[in-house]
């Protein structure tokens, strides 16, 4: 079953904005659905909150230097 994907750009937001924003539109994901994340740097702090709230992560470096994190819901 497929499901649709929100993308956020947090590149240039200050510490912990890139945090509240990834956590807010957590809230809006089905079960279903992924979330893809681009922070300047690794949310260090997001992933321990993530893994408590029932959510896996990957991590990509992009060309750039900053991150792309896809966060999906664990089945």
């Amino acid at each position: 079953m497929g499901g649709w994907l929100l993308k956020l750009n947090n590149r240039g937001l200050e510490p912990p904005q890139p945090m509240v924003r990834t956590l807010d539109a957590l809230e809006r994901l089905g079960d279903h659905q992924s979330l893809i994340i681009i922070n300047d740097r690794k949310p260090m702090f997001l992933y321990p909150e993530l893994e408590e709230r029932g959510y896996s992560h990957d991590t990509v470096s992009l060309e750039d230097g900053s991150y792309q994190i896809t966060i999906r819901k664990k089945t």
